[in-house]
This record gives structure tokens, sequence and C-alpha cells, in this order.
């Protein structure tokens, strides 16, 4: 979508963001937590459109991409920290951020945090992010949205203290292993850049899904899906790596005292489902366009034709896999074939990409396999029936492995 070309008359106002997410802890609370900032001049090639100027970290480019619906409609930049290793475990952090915006732009810090399951959701840090279990690790990035030519970001400091909180009932995490029915459609768009920075090519494996909060760095698999055919017969581990389709903040996985926006639909119907079946928010997401389909996943043209055989948009079963326990396996050279037993001969039932961090229940003996990490008889069934060679995956963390 092209916004309209206009100059505006702004007013830049400096603030510290601080949103009262949860109550704000007491004097000896505050004085214990663990203090740290932010190097925003650190802009290397994890980062997305920002660079770093005497003024602050800002967008690069702030105008809006011209996209075809239903890509966003704002520009944005994504600043991403390297992970900080806590002196002791957390279960709250906060974050102080000097701003300036002004005309339609937005800055807003988040972070994520490190259990022995993986990452966490990335949630807003502004006032309270709240983790349902202590981190030993937090993450932290900022997102700088331009809604219109002439908006303007800018970031002078990240502040961070970690903490534990007074509670986490406000902000407690999803039922583990949540599966939905969403409506799939093809993101093509190759040689375009997703939100994470990676440029699209040809037969590409990853998915994209209308929240930031699942949005894994370029080149992991920190949040995974699965995506099957509702039939079942086809399956692709992919990682996601977009945001879209429709709307940006719409992480419908999640229950609604979680949830970031569009609070009473039930968990697990995108908006655009509603608005598309239903009417809701007018038919229109949250930009104001015309939903043209109920789509809550967009899936790249190897996962589309080769993961999942597809020939049109159809409905599938998404499993969000970090929201569900156990070992992870991840998969460091693929796309993977997943068979249906414990060697070559079996057939294929879909396809695990490069990064997929894939769920292991527990491995069996079968045939030896030499692949780029080590040769071994060793296969992992993976939550869905399904097996790979171990061959292939290069760590495995959240557990240990056992004998089916």
């Amino acid at each position: 979508m092209i916004l309209p070309h206009r100059r505006a008359r702004t007013a830049a106002l400096t603030v510290i963001l601080a949103l009262a997410l949860v109550p704000s802890p007491g004097p000896a609370l505050a004085a214990a937590g663990e203090r740290w900032s932010t190097d925003l001049s650190r802009v290397d090639a994890d980062d997305v459109n920002v660079r770093h100027t005497r003024a602050g970290l800002r967008l690069a480019d702030p105008r809006p991409a011209p996209a075809r619906v239903p890509r966003s409609a704002v520009a944005e930049g994504i600043f991403l920290g390297p992970p900080r290793t806590l002196t002791r475990p957390a279960t709250r952090v906060r974050a102080a951020v000097d701003a300036r915006t002004a005309a339609g732009g937005t800055a807003e810090a988040q972070v994520r945090g490190w259990r022995a399951v993986g990452w966490t959701e990335w949630r807003e840090a502004t006032g309270g992010a709240v983790f349902d279990r202590p981190v030993t690790r937090v993450q932290t990035r900022v997102v700088l949205t331009a809604s219109r030519p002439g908006a303007t970001a800018e970031v002078r400091a990240v502040r961070l203290t970690a903490d534990t909180a007074d509670t986490v009932a406000a902000v407690a995490a999803a039922t583990p292993g949540l599966t939905y029915r969403v409506y799939a459609t093809r993101i093509g768009l190759v040689g375009e850049v997703t939100a994470n920075g990676h440029t699209i090519v040809p037969g590409d494996h990853f998915v994209a899904l209308p929240s930031r909060r699942g949005l894994a760095p370029a080149n992991t698999g920190d949040y995974t899906v699965r995506v099957c055919t509702t039939t079942g017969s086809r399956c692709e581990y992919a990682p996601v790596w977009d945001v879209g389709p429709w709307n940006t903040r719409d992480d419908y996985w999640n229950l609604s005292a979680v949830r970031e926006n569009w609070k009473d639909l039930p968990q697990g119907r995108p908006q655009a489902q509603a608005a598309y079946q239903y009417g809701y928010n007018g038919g229109r997401d949250q930009f104001g366009r015309v939903v043209l389909n109920p789509a809550g996943v967009d899936l790249a043209d190897g996962t589309f034709w080769d993961g999942l055989q597809l020939t049109t948009n159809a409905w599938v079963d998404v499993a969000y896999l970090w929201t569900g326990g156990g070992p992870r396996g991840v998969v460091g050279d693929g796309p993977l074939n997943i068979r249906a037993g414990a060697g070559t001969g079996y057939a294929v039932r879909g396809l695990a990409a490069r990064y997929a961090n894939v769920p292991i229940e527990c491995y069996v003996t079968g045939q030896t396999v030499a692949g780029p990490y080590r040769t071994t008889n060793r296969w992992n069934r993976l939550a869905g029936g399904q097996y790979v060679s171990h061959a292939y995956v290069s760590a495995v963390y959240g557990g240990t492995v056992p004998l089916c």
C-alpha cells in the first residue's frame, strides 16, 4: 500500500516511555535489580532498516514501502541487541526508553528471556515484561515505525533492569503446544526483504505470522511452526521470518490476557479471519484496509509448494512450537525430509526447513546415515510421529531425549 506523500506539520516531543503493565516495585526491590544499557551504536547485519547517528537510533528509510496487499502499511526497522547473561535468574525486565517521536512515528523496546526450553515470546518492556518462569539470559530489540512520510522516531538510550516480579499472573504464558486451523496464503515476493532482514529467494522455506512477538532473528529457528495439511498427509517445520498477513500486532494464538490487540476475539482466531467472515472491525485490518481473505499465516514458496504440496491457498493446521515444552532439535542443514520411519526407504511426509527447531519425543535406531554433523543410526521421532535423521541435527536443547 502506498500512502500519499504530503508534508505534515509536526511537533517533536521527547518522552520517556513508561506503560504500566504491572505494579511498580518498591525501592528495595528496585535497588536489588541488575541494570545495564543497550549499545545502540552496534548496528550490524542482524538489524533491519535502522542506522545510528549523533541524534540516536533511527529508521534508515522512513518511507512506507510500496508493497502488495496484504503486507504491512508502515515503514519499520528493528535493532537487535546481543543477549545478556544475567548474574542471577529474573522474572521481570523493565526498560526506560529515551525517545523522540513525531508525526506518526513510534519507538518501542521489547525483550525476550531464555529458559531451558528456549526463548520466550518478545514482550514490551516499558513498564515491565513479566515471564512465567525465571530466565537466565535477556535479549533486547528496538522496533521503530513510521506510518506516513515525514514521521520520525529517534531513540537516544535504552536502560534495562532485571529483577523478580511481585506477580506473574498478569501475563502468564499461553497453554503449551497450541495448534489452530487457519487459512494460509502464499508469500511469493522473491527479491524483497522480510521483517527480520532475510532476502527472499526462489523456493524459500519460512512463514509469516501477523505479530512480531514470534519473529525469529535471521538464520535462526527460535520461533518455529509446524504447518500441516488438514488431512495430515504433509507437514513442514519452518521458522517465522516475516510479519503478516494483514496485521502486525495480532498474536491470535495467545490468551486474551496476553494478546496485543483484538482481545474480544476467541483464542486461535486471526483478526483477518473475523473481519473477512463476520465483518469484524468493519471488515478491515489494523491499517483500515478491506480484508480480502481470512489468512492467518503466509507461506514462502518452498513451504507452500514443496513442503505441503499445495496448489492454491488453503486451510492448514499450525502448531506454534515455542508454546510447547520438551527437547528441541535444531535442523542444521535442509530442507530435510521427514519420513514415516527410521530410514530413507520410508515415505516422505514433508520437510523440516534449515534452522527449524523441531520437537523430539524420543529416538530409535535405524538406517545409518552420513550427514554434515555426524554418521549415525539414530533417528529422532518428532512430536507429530515422523522421523528425521540425527545426522542433520546440529544441536539439541531443552532436556534429554529418551530412547523410544
